[in-house]
């Protein structure tokens, strides 16, 4: 319990002094924030790993996958964050990872059936994927709340902290292009190594996750094509990422916490 209390206060820690710079400066946020964000990424991988090892194998259930998704999440915004001006991403990945490792810790844990190296790079992919692309939901609510705020003339902290709306959208569209190679590439070895990839238990997720990917895809063949933007690509992100999160973890939810599946 100890790792993850600390590890949680770390989050938090690291979100609320984010949230300060952001208020008090705008643009160049200091990094202090890294102070309290680095241990917490450290010790919430530290606790999957230590879960791992004295369970036998590591726990890909529902909410050790969530826990997960945000580690890669609060990782990601951590090494952009550290780099740029999008560290007011971690003023939501932060707690969320709060949360989420929470969460798993209080539902507890059991190791998945045992998985061969290549089901387990498929699941490994799939976590890295939904990571990626939920930054890029994120980013793309953030977008949306910026064009809003500059219709309406409203210029604050926040808004000086984030990069400008040319910049916040490049970065959306390369967050989609490398989550969507990711989905790709899940899509391919759940094709190669996944026997019987449209049984009852896995169709809907299949389904779902392809027509994810056809709407990401289309999204880019837009950008790229016809210049979408705005409105129209927050639009095709949120609906892309909903249709993905209902393939993995309404799939999950529903075999796991509803039928009481492995």
């Amino acid at each position: 319990m100890t790792i993850v209390l600390i590890a949680i206060v770390a989050y938090l820690a690291a979100a609320l002094l984010l949230a300060r710079a952001l208020n008090a400066s705008g643009a160049g946020v200091a990094r202090g924030w890294l102070a309290a964000a680095i241990p917490a990424l450290l010790l919430h991988a530290g606790y999957h790993v230590q879960v791992a090892w004295s369970a036998g194998g590591p726990d890909l259930h529902f909410f050790s996958a969530l826990s997960l998704v945000s580690l890669g999440m609060a990782g990601m915004t951590t090494l952009v964050g550290a780099r740029g001006r999008m560290a007011a991403l971690g003023v939501f990945a932060f707690p969320l990872a709060a949360v989420l490792l929470g969460a798993y810790h209080w539902h507890g844990h059991a190791p998945s059936p045992p998985l061969d190296w290549r089901l387990q790079l498929h699941a490994w992919l799939a976590l890295l994927a939904y990571a990626t692309l939920a930054i890029a939901a994120l980013t793309a609510l953030m977008l949306r709340v910026q064009d809003r705020a500059l219709r309406q003339r409203r210029f604050n902290a926040w808004m000086r902290a984030l990069p400008p709306l040319t910049e916040l959208e490049t970065l959306l569209f390369r967050t989609i292009a490398v989550g969507f190679a990711l989905l790709s590439l899940v899509l391919l070895t759940g094709v190669l190594f996944v026997e019987d990839l449209l049984s009852q238990h896995l169709v809907h997720k299949t389904v779902l996750s392809v027509l994810s990917w056809l709407v990401f895809g289309i999204l880019l063949l837009g950008r790229w094509r016809y210049g979408w933007r705005g409105v129209r690509a927050v639009r095709w992100t949120l609906a892309a990422m909903v249709l993905l999160l209902l393939a993995f973890f309404g799939s999950k939810f529903v075999l796991e916490l509803v039928l009481r599946q492995p």
